[in-house]
């Protein structure tokens, strides 16, 4: 098999593809471990003024991956696609029922059991384990983001509400004014809530 595989040069390209996959994901976690410690803030979409759960999983995709997801949980769990618990890798998103309604809040997978996201008013992005009762009670199912290059082989309809941004990613800015807490790339033009929508 591996010689077809070979013969057929798919070994190369499913290599590719691995480590290019390997790399949006460290990436797109690097970006997300360095707004540990940015406050909550209902409809919020930046490190300088506090973010939401879905505004903080919008931002990192937007700016580490160069992905825009839609604004809300919900939305963002309606684009992506459905996979188990058991299958969930770094940088897939892990979603909670949290105001009694399905996929009501959301955060990124790091490994281990253990996710990163904004979780309430009052608190800071912070990094949590799934494996503790609140989490477990509340978890809501398992969806990974595709790009144009995984959904050929992953889902070969694509998902529509996923777009890829025309240009690289923007090289590190430091946010905040002049302390520099937070470094994070600079972020790209993002869309705001609209009235009426839930976080």
């Amino acid at each position: 098999m591996e010689r077809l595989l070979e013969h057929k040069g798919l070994t190369t390209r499913l290599s590719d593809s691995i480590h290019q996959a390997t790399d949006r994901a460290t990436d797109l976690i690097r970006n997300a471990m360095g707004a540990l410690g940015v406050p909550y803030r209902r409809g919020g979409t930046s490190a300088e003024t506090g973010f939401d759960c879905s505004g903080f999983v919008r931002s990192m995709y937007q700016q580490a991956v160069g992905l825009i997801l839609p604004r809300t949980a919900a939305e963002q769990a309606a684009s992506t696609a459905q996979i188990t618990k058991t299958d969930l890798q770094p940088g897939d998103l892990v979603f909670f029922n949290t105001l009694r309604r399905a996929y009501s809040h959301v955060g990124i997978y790091l490994g281990d059991g253990k996710f990163i996201h904004a979780p309430r008013a009052g608190a800071q992005v912070r990094v949590e384990s799934m494996d503790i009762s609140y989490w477990q009670k509340r978890f809501n199912g398992a969806r990974r983001v595709l790009t144009r290059d995984s959904a050929a082989t992953e889902a070969p309809a694509a998902l529509p509400r996923v777009t890829e941004r025309q240009w690289p990613a923007p090289s590190a800015v430091r946010l905040g004014g002049g302390s520099g807490k937070y470094a994070l790339p600079a972020p790209a033009e993002i869309e705001q809530p609209q009235s009426g929508d839930r976080i």
